[in-house]
């Protein structure tokens, strides 16, 4: 058996491209701390580095084959863990002006008229039967996650699967519900 650790970067990134699965151990082993520390200076929240450095790794195995060996490994995974901590303040800033636009709509007071009133009540229903025809498991997760405000955690260590799973699950759902009911419908589930 090799050993690794006495690998460049070059070298191990050959060995990705070609799916071996020790090369990968070495980098992930290599790399994880330094990432880390990294993310961990613009996300101080352990459990969202985890999940942003988890991210980075599956999607640095998926697209092992893309990998050019040539370029600085190092500088690869360090942008990555860049972009990904970005996406998650975009994403924080979009669901915290959601909340904040909400709240203004709660404080107003404004009741709907009777008219209105009964277009919620098909667009509801119209959603409601797209739900139901997702994959049965999709729609557990996303139900969970909606109708019940689970937290991904709680819907991952309820249905004893990775919280990356409940997150693509709900993502995918999303996106079904997105392509079915359109952009206007879609602003209900946000």
């Amino acid at each position: 058996m090799p050993h690794y650790r006495a690998y460049s970067d070059k070298e191990l990134a050959c060995l990705l491209n070609d799916s071996d699965e020790a090369a990968f151990t070495e980098i992930y082993n290599r790399f994880y701390g330094m990432l880390y520390r990294h993310a961990y200076k613009s996300l101080p929240d352990p459990e969202a580095v985890k999940d942003v450095l988890q991210e980075v790794f599956v999607y640095l195995w998926n697209n092992r084959v893309n990998i050019n060996p040539e370029d600085n490994l190092a500088a690869y995974l360090y942008t990555s863990v860049r972009n990904k901590v970005l996406n998650n303040f975009r994403h924080l800033k979009i669901k915290n002006d959601y909340i904040t636009s909400f709240q203004n709509y709660l404080d107003t007071g404004k009741q709907p008229e009777a008219d209105e009133t009964i277009r919620i009540k098909q667009l509801i229903a119209i959603v409601e039967a797209e739900v139901a025809m997702l994959p049965p498991q999709m729609r557990l997760i996303f139900q969970m996650s909606r109708n019940n405000n689970f937290s991904h955690q709680e819907i991952a260590d309820q249905l004893n699967i990775s919280v990356l799973t409940v997150r693509k699950q709900v993502n995918n759902s999303l996106k079904i519900l997105r392509l079915k009911l359109g952009s206007k419908f879609f602003l209900l589930f946000f």
